[in-house]
């Protein structure tokens, strides 16, 4: 299977953005309503949290006063975004990504401190028909972040800003909903307005997120972080320098057996504990089974390796490496073949 991805500069939404949002905007109501009933373990009821709730959808009304009162720094360019679309109450909803309906996929994180280090390694896990193609330069704010986008508006698999700040995050593996926004718009979130670890992890602390999530955080000076976050638990900030697709202890066995999540992370961390072990060396480890995915459900979509220090990130496939950096961002695209996937 053939999957096109594009390297694109867009300071801010214009029309170019708004033309794309035009003609995804069914596949982008889709993602935010899903089947709220669906994406649960055999017999689990909906377990909303945060407030309580059915799973109904929230009104445009609700959605523009949860951004203002949780990320007031992104609410001129949501506005901005709306106006666009031409956005009615279904579309500013979607653009708000608050109480998005649930979405589960598997990935790797890691921290590497040693030569050529700080570096965050990540392998992206994710349906190939639903990954967003698009690679970014942005400066909403006059800060540039470079960043794996996601959905219609603003959303970030992972990124790293000009401060030296990097962001990613993989699902946390528990089933629980609450009235929180998407991790990939709490990822743009703090790339726009944090720019040390300590910071991000205090915003990641009062944020209300949507499901669970682990996030991992790494800046210029090589302080990190990983947090566990849930609609029903406390957040958890750990220095654990890999994770994957389970918290403390797996709590939906189900889905940690589908993922691999528990030998993914064993795996990891003896790559990172390994004697001799170099940046180069992990993440050709992170092509390499049991961390590189071939499930046609979930495959590796590719590898990044993050060096906040030098402002550059190298995009990684088998076979392929497309570095992009601050200092030089190179518009383009590239064409993947990911072959026959089981």
């Amino acid at each position: 299977m053939d999957k096109r991805f594009v390297f694109v500069r867009e300071d801010r939404p214009g029309d170019e953005w708004a033309a794309r949002f035009a003609a995804g905007r069914e596949a982008a109501r889709r993602w935010y309503l899903g089947d709220r009933r669906a994406a649960r373990p055999a017999g689990a009821a909906l377990a909303w949290h945060q407030g309580g709730g059915r799973g109904e959808p929230p009104t445009a009304g609700e959605c523009r006063a949860a951004l203002a009162r949780h990320m007031p720094e992104l609410l001129a360019a949501y506005d901005e975004a709306c106006a666009l679309a031409g956005a009615d109450a279904r579309d500013r909803c979607v653009l708000s990504h608050f109480r998005p309906a649930p979405e589960a996929a598997g990935c790797t994180l890691a921290v590497w401190h040693g030569d050529g280090g700080p570096a965050l390694v990540r392998n992206q896990d994710f349906p190939l028909d639903m990954v967003n193609d698009r690679f970014e330069l942005t400066a909403w704010s006059g800060r540039r972040v470079i960043g794996k986008a996601q959905r219609p508006w603003g959303g970030l698999h992972d990124g790293m800003n000009d401060a030296g700040l990097v962001v990613t995050s993989t699902f946390g593996g528990a089933p629980a909903q609450g009235l929180g926004f998407a991790v990939i718009l709490i990822t743009r979130y703090l790339l726009e307005s944090c720019t040390r670890v300590e910071q991000a992890v205090a915003a990641l602390c009062r944020l209300p997120i949507a499901l669970s999530h682990n996030v991992m955080l790494l800046d210029a000076q090589g302080d990190h972080a990983t947090v566990y976050l849930g609609p029903d638990r406390a957040p958890a900030v750990t220095r654990d320098r890999a994770t994957t697709n389970h918290q403390e202890t797996v709590v939906w066995p189900e889905l940690a057996e589908k993922s691999n999540t528990v030998r993914r992370l064993a795996a990891a961390q003896a790559a990172l504990d390994e004697p001799g072990m170099t940046l180069e060396a992990l993440a050709a480890r992170f092509l390499e089974r049991p961390l590189y995915s071939r499930s046609a459900g979930s495959p590796t979509v590719c590898t990044a390796v993050y060096r906040p220090a030098a402002g550059r990130v190298d995009y990684i496939w088998p076979g392929k490496v497309v570095r992009q950096g601050f200092d030089r961002f190179e518009p383009g695209e590239y064409v993947h073949d990911y072959g026959e996937l089981t």
